[in-house]
């Protein structure tokens, strides 16, 4: 599938890196892992010269383009004054003033630097304002690497038990066993089971976390009615609601899911699209929550004002702001999905679309898919093997049918084209 420099720079990678890999999400398997050696707009290259188009995008970040000239001069611009302070500049508190303005339920906000670290801090603080321990997440969420949520998230659905009496399942060797007296786990879209659980368990959690749809997952939707129910049900027991938006937010609509589904969680958790690629990332939330933080509440980190990161954000949520990016994203978007479902349709090969137009999935070989354990059953072997076929053509979505497709600004309407001509093709091989 790569080049023979590929090949080699992962093997000279494993000497040194284990699974010659920064992330195992990067990790693709022995002489199939590709390695980038540059990218701009909505293309990359990899090592050995071979052009992409990019459905990628660094796992969500891009929501401009690679190597956006409007954010990097403004990077550039403010790293030549420093890079890094133990003391607070005016362009972190103009980041938090956008936040403010673009979110519709946050009131107050905090700087971090990743996903991973965002979430693990809304629990902290959901935990110390309600003063109880469980938290609730939904199997096939992905709320970052700590050991508070990494569970029921990639393991064989086989091992999560009865829907309605699920068993949660760590995400890795190394997560302390005693963890799991402080997690409950269900189905996404799950009404009655949600409703069930909050009766008996409600008055004991302090949060339910969920994406607005399944970002690690196919990006599979909300079902109608089931985010306002976690609304409504965590009023009802004084839980806290965190929205994990890192893959929503500044992508489905300028307000993310809040906007896009008109909720109002207590807690918002943003990374990914909020810088176009740079080291931000932040939460926040109702004024009464965050104010307790610095009360008792710890909440820090040396690099949560590194500048690059806040003049990343800077400029995105400027550009955001300012021009119909995400209008243009949704039409493109939509295009390529419609596009695609016809050339299922006329293959009869069942496809059910999930996600948006600037982030979504298709599941194969299936009739619905509303959660994880549905999505096992789709035809992975097929999807991969598609996949396999466009990036040798040089369409590039992720090898892991649980990751969407993303779009950026920069992706054309030549784009588009040029990858609905190779799956018209690449569909029909496969249906010989």
């Amino acid at each position: 599938m790569f080049g023979s420099k590929t090949q080699a720079l992962q093997r000279r990678a494993e000497r040194v890196l284990p699974l010659g890999v920064n992330s195992n999400f990067r990790y693709w398997g022995e002489q199939i892992t590709p390695y980038v050696q540059k990218a701009k707009g909505a293309h990359l290259w990899d090592v050995d010269g071979k052009k992409y188009i990019d459905y990628r995008m660094a796992f969500g970040p891009i929501i401009l383009g690679h190597a956006y000239e409007a954010v990097d001069s403004k990077v550039i611009a403010e790293i030549q004054n420093g890079v890094l302070f133990a003391m607070t500049s005016e362009l972190e508190v103009a980041v938090a003033e956008l936040i403010v303005e673009l979110s519709p339920a946050i009131e107050m906000a905090r700087m971090a630097c990743s996903g991973t670290e965002a979430t693990m801090h809304a629990i902290r603080v959901a935990r110390a304002y309600t003063g109880r321990d469980l938290i609730l997440k939904f199997e096939g969420n992905y709320h970052g690497m700590h050991d508070h949520t990494l569970w029921s998230t990639y393991a064989p659905v086989e091992a999560y038990g009865n829907a309605r009496s699920p068993i949660a399942v760590p995400g890795s060797s190394g997560i302390p066993k005693m963890m799991r007296d402080f997690i409950i786990t269900l189905p996404f879209n799950d009404a009655e089971g949600f409703e069930r659980v909050m009766k008996s368990y409600g008055e004991q959690i302090a949060a339910v976390i969920t994406e607005p749809c399944q970002g690690n997952c196919a990006a599979i939707n909300p079902q109608d009615g089931f985010l306002q129910l976690i609304r409504k049900k965590t009023e009802e027991y004084g839980c806290v609601f965190i929205l994990d938006e890192v893959k929503t937010g500044f992508r489905i609509a300028n307000g993310g899911a809040q906007e896009y589904y008109r909720i109002t969680p207590d807690l918002i958790t943003y990374a990914k699209a909020l810088g176009n690629g740079y080291p931000v990332a932040a939460f926040g939330g109702k004024r009464e929550i965050m104010s307790i933080i610095g009360q008792g509440v710890a909440v820090g980190g040396t690099y949560t004002n590194n500048k690059p990161g806040i003049a990343g954000a800077y400029a995105t949520l400027n550009l955001l702001k300012t021009q119909p990016i995400l209008k243009t994203i949704e039409k493109r978007g939509l295009r390529l999905m419609d596009g695609l479902k016809e050339i299922f349709e006329e293959n009869d090969i069942p496809a059910v679309f999930t996600g948006y137009p600037a982030m979504f999935s298709f599941s194969l070989n299936i009739e619905k898919v509303t959660n994880q354990r549905e999505w096992a059953k789709s035809d992975h072997a097929l999807y991969i093997d598609l996949v396999e076929k466009a990036i040798a053509r040089g369409i590039m979505p992720d090898h892991d049918a649980r990751e969407p497709w993303f779009l950026s600004y920069s992706h054309s309407d030549a784009d588009i084209d040029e990858t609905l001509n190779v799956y018209a093709e690449i569909v029909k091989e496969v249906k010989r």
